[in-house]
């Protein structure tokens, strides 16, 4: 995904506000046609110095993988497919009880584009819409792909694209629009002028194809002279050369582009991640009193009335009932149940065994 220039300062403690503005979550989307998504997830950790693939890593205690799979579900896609190569088997063997995936294995490391070819065969006859994004971007949201499949099938261009503005866009490639518009080409930020490189409009690699064009295009790719790897981001130039239309939205909260590459990138995602898990348990009827000291994992339920004392963490796929205590200071396992109006505090061993208000 190359670099994502992120720095330990450009995390904003709890920032609690919601990425996308309602009317997109309000409003929904009616697709025509089919979609199915391929997820990019062959990918090495090596500059995360680890032996696990990287789509494993956990953020907030889920693989990283398994969030870009509930928004590509959530968005509405009809067919998954994640294309494997490095650790296949722990990716494969972590998602058995996942129904409806296929997996396509990649052999070789030839670059984004070879990767999306080597799910030809698997798509052979399909016809609708083709998403392709990366698996290492667990802050994808349901409401940004469902806007880009709308937009890609009400624009019946061949490629559509979800961009995003950020103002520190180093490590990104770059969005290099003609004079009315229109998009010309990405930009890799290595490649950038002094001039492009002063855009901020970015690829975070969200990509939506016209399945009837899409082969065509990228058998035309060709690889690139000092890798000789075949990039998606191509597919813009070769459509261009060929006469059909290309476009972007720009649709990408800035904080969702945000990539995994490092342990130091796990680290912000896995906060901005928790911000928004936070946010939304707060939104329901949840109370928390102090944020910064409070862990919540992904996939839990807590019911109303709850309040989350400081220096508490509750672990993934816990269910949390009504009107509870939990802390300061307490620990529920993954996978607990709390029922209705009981207290959790350090001693509780993971499990709520008392009523609230007991000593």
């Amino acid at each position: 995904m190359g670099s994502r220039g992120l720095k330990p300062a450009a995390r904003k403690p709890c920032g609690f506000r919601p990425a996308v503005p309602d009317d997109i979550v309000e409003r929904g989307v009616e697709c025509v046609g089919e979609t199915a998504a391929i997820i990019l997830a062959a990918g090495k950790s090596t500059r995360m110095k680890s032996e696990l693939p990287k789509v494993l890593h956990e953020v907030c205690g889920r693989p990283m993988l398994s969030f870009v799979l509930g928004a590509c579900r959530l968005a509405g896609v009809d067919r998954i497919l994640v294309v494997v190569g490095h650790g296949q088997e722990l990716v494969r063997g972590k998602f058995e009880a996942e129904t409806g995936v296929t997996w396509v294995e990649q052999t070789q490391q030839k670059g984004t584009g070879h990767a999306v070819l080597c799910c030809r065969s698997a798509l052979d006859g399909f016809v609708g819409n083709v998403m392709v994004i990366a698996g290492d971007m667990p802050l994808v949201r349901r409401e940004t792909l469902a806007q880009l499949i709308e937009e890609r099938e009400q624009s019946g261009d061949a490629l559509t694209l979800a961009t995003t503005i950020l103002e520190e866009p180093a490590g990104y490639g770059r969005i290099i629009r003609a004079a009315d518009g229109s998009i010309e080409s990405i930009v890799e930020h290595r490649d950038c002028t002094d001039e492009q490189r002063a855009i901020h409009e970015v690829n975070p690699s969200y990509y939506c194809f016209d399945a009837s064009s899409m082969w065509t295009c990228l058998d035309q790719v060709k690889p690139d002279k000092t890798k000789g790897e075949i990039y998606v981001t191509d597919a813009v130039r070769v459509f261009r050369g060929r006469g059909q239309t290309v476009s972007a939205i720009a649709c990408v909260p800035s904080e969702d582009a945000t990539g995994i590459n490092s342990r130091l990138d796990l680290t912000l995602v896995g906060r901005l991640m928790e911000d928004r898990i936070q946010y939304a348990l707060m939104e329901e009827g949840v109370s928390i009193v102090d944020p910064e000291t409070t862990w919540i994992e992904a996939d839990v339920t807590i019911g109303r009335d709850t309040t989350i004392q400081p220096f508490s963490f509750v672990g993934a796929g816990s269910r949390i009932g009504d009107r509870c205590r939990i802390g300061p200071f307490a620990h529920v396992a993954s996978d607990t149940t709390v029922a209705d109006d009981r207290y959790v505090g350090p001693d509780s061993a993971g499990v709520a065994c008392v009523g609230v208000g007991a000593s």
